[in-house]
């Protein structure tokens, strides 16, 4: 073996979710053995079943468990793991962390301390770049922070200008300030929320570009001191100043202005003395002018993409570069193949400002595997979201010889995924690739925001079409439950396809919050929808947002206190076959007042709560229709 080649033949990843689980994954096709780290709560989560060693790093959130320098630096030392992963988020562009790798003797796969430092603060990296040479978005990146310097700059730049912390990202303590007058309030409100992420306050201000795209180029150094760059990125659809959907190469970029960009990033990489895989952010206005943002010293969530239009994988170059060898291949090697687009699948509530979401994930279903697709995820059905951590399920990646090829792939994939048990942006994520504006590459950071009306439409209550398909599927859903030990049936499908019924069938059906009675015709047709069974309840996708439908006993919400005002009424049809009180008898909540026979079982009529039988509006022997009253009570509840 080459002397200066470090042996490296088990990984730790620093790290959980889709990204732990695709650190690994190359890990393993290069022969490693790996080792995940878990907090107490992750102990089930499925990085750490996909590993081949598990150490627990105990606590909940990430400031105890995957935060912890010592406990992880440790757990590497204990399994005998010579190199530490850091994945992105959490440590990963941490040069503390860095350090105390090295320390320990051990491989951090990720750029030199001394790199992560330079750009850790988002105005000394500007200054470094403007030193460099790279273009920088006019504004200012002083040390003094007093109100009147930051008036002085905006007057200078002229408005609109962007307020962004210092020492920070993902759209905390950024402010678009319009106007003068509104320059002051912004400011404190800014460092308000800098202190409060990143316990920093200091802001600079910059010259608000309208309309910008945002194109970030994929930066690769070995320690040989060579450095090339992979193409280019398009990260503009953003939402609260974070990516949402990415894609590769940057669509209407022309070679010339890419060869540009991509000189000026491996310049701002050398100038750090750079080392593995990055990413330089730039923004590119209309008149294809950009201007430097920042620079991500780790991998990057996007990643996917540069390696489907290069056919590299940059976590195995991560480990290479880390073992001291050279990059493989030269800047003119770099291939450019296709298009492909990327979409992260979030927990998280679009309509309500993506807020994120937990829960239990009572459905999870991924879309085949086959050519140009890929599921990078970290998550299993059944598993536990958590509040503590990024709420992001993974990633869909689709790859096509075109835009619009990959764009249509990737459609039907979001298609075929299925997840219930909380919110998610799947939908949201559909009509994003289905809108208009995106088929045609008009894209830039404002994109959610001037669509928001067809992206996000206000809820609305089900239609009279959505029960009939859901009472549909339901009854079919049933049929193919008592028929699944035969794998062979058409009735074990997940799709609605087949033709009438046998006779009219009437259900009670629950959806969220709403309630319906549905009859079903033999004659009724059937649309093909995609469907899903667990349990007692069927998922069913309408118009891109997963239903979660049960049925309901009527009988049984009369029984929990779902009585009409002054009385009891039958809450379906059937027939009287027992009435166990009279009128003026006391009764407790609970007692069987009236027994009604329907679909051919019997069913109590329970006193909602305690009082005394007032009225008494059937007799046994009886047919009754559903909402007939019954009984009448008095007393309170």
């Amino acid at each position: 073996m080459n002397m200066g080649i470090k042996t490296i033949t088990t990984l730790l990843v620093a790290n959980r979710g889709e990204i732990a689980c695709r650190v690994m994954r190359t890990a393993k096709s290069l022969g490693l053995s790996t080792v995940a780290v878990h907090s107490a709560i992750d102990r089930d989560a499925r990085h750490v079943a996909e590993a081949d060693i598990a150490v627990d790093l105990g606590g909940a959130k990430p400031a105890d468990s995957y935060l912890l320098i010592d406990k992880i630096i440790a757990a590497a030392q204990a399994s005998g793991a010579q190199a530490i992963h850091p994945g992105y988020g959490f440590l990963s562009e941490n040069a503390t962390f860095a350090r105390a790798v090295e320390a320990a003797g051990l491989v951090f796969l990720g750029p030199p301390a001394s790199a992560i430092d330079a750009m850790g603060s988002k105005s000394a990296a500007k200054a470094l770049m403007e030193t460099a040479g790279v273009p920088l978005v006019p504004g200012y990146h002083g040390e003094a922070q007093d109100v009147q310097t930051f008036r002085h700059a905006a007057e200078r730049i002229g408005y609109p200008v962007l307020l962004k912390a210092a020492a920070g990202g993902g759209g905390k303590g950024m402010k678009v300030v319009e106007t003068e007058d509104q320059l002051a309030q912004a400011l404190e409100s800014a460092q308000r929320e800098a202190q409060s992420a990143f316990g920093d306050s200091r802001m600079l201000v910059e010259k608000y570009v309208l309309q910008p795209r945002h194109v970030e180029i994929q930066v690769f150094a070995d320690l040989h001191g060579n450095c090339l760059y992979l193409n280019e990125r398009d990260c503009s659809i953003q939402r609260r100043h974070q990516k949402v959907v990415e894609e590769a190469p940057a669509p209407g970029l022309s070679a010339e202005l890419r060869r540009a960009m991509g000189e000026a990033a491996v310049k701002a990489a050398q100038a750090i003395g750079y080392v593995g895989a990055g990413t330089v952010e730039f923004l590119l206005d209309a008149r294809g002018q950009f201007f430097f943002m920042e620079m991500n010293t780790r991998l990057q969530v996007e990643h996917p993409v540069t390696e489907a239009i290069t056919g590299l994988d940059l976590v195995a170059w991560q480990i290479r570069v880390a073992r001291g060898e050279p990059l493989p291949i030269s800047q003119a090697q770099v291939p450019l193949l296709g298009h492909a687009i990327e979409v992260r699948l979030y927990a998280e509530d679009p309509q309500n400002d993506f807020l994120p979401a937990s829960g239990t994930l009572e459905l999870y279903h991924e879309p085949a595997a086959g050519p140009g697709r890929r599921v990078d995820s970290g998550v299993r059905e059944g598993d536990e979201v958590s509040p503590f951590y990024d709420p992001m399920l993974g990633k869909l990646i689709a790859w096509g010889g075109s835009r619009e090829e990959a764009r249509q792939r990737l459609l039907a994939m979001l298609e075929e995924t299925a997840v219930a048990g909380l919110k998610t942006n799947l939908a949201f994520l559909c009509r994003t690739l289905a809108h208009p504006a995106f088929a045609m590459a008009e894209l830039d950071t404002g994109f959610i925001e001037r669509h928001q009306a067809e992206l996000l439409p206000a809820l609305t209550e089900l239609p009279d079409a959505f029960w009939h398909a859901a009472a549909r599927a339901f009854v079919q859903s049933e049929t193919a439950c008592v028929r699944a030990d035969d794998p062979h049936s058409p009735w074990s499908a997940t799709s609605i396809w087949r033709s009438g019924l046998a006779m009219e069938t009437t259900l009670h059906l629950a959806c969220g919050t709403e309630q319906r009675k549905v009859k079903l015709a033999p004659t009724d047709a059937s649309r093909r929808l995609q469907t899903f069974r667990r349990g007692g309840v069927l998922f069913l996708k309408w118009n891109g947002e997963l239903q979660a439908i049960t049925r309901v006993d009527p009988i049984a919400a009369v029984e929990h206190g779902q009585a009409q005002h002054g009385g009891l009424a039958a809450p379906m049809n059937g027939s009287i076959v027992r009435v166990l009180v009279e009128a003026g008898q006391p009764v407790e909540a609970g007692t069987a007042l009236v027994v009604l026979e329907a679909m051919k079982m019997e069913h109590s009529i329970r006193a909602p709560h305690a009082g005394t039988v007032k009225a008494l509006y059937c007799g046994e022997g009886d047919m009754v229709s559903e909402g007939t009253a019954l009984v009448e009570l008095e007393g309170a509840p």
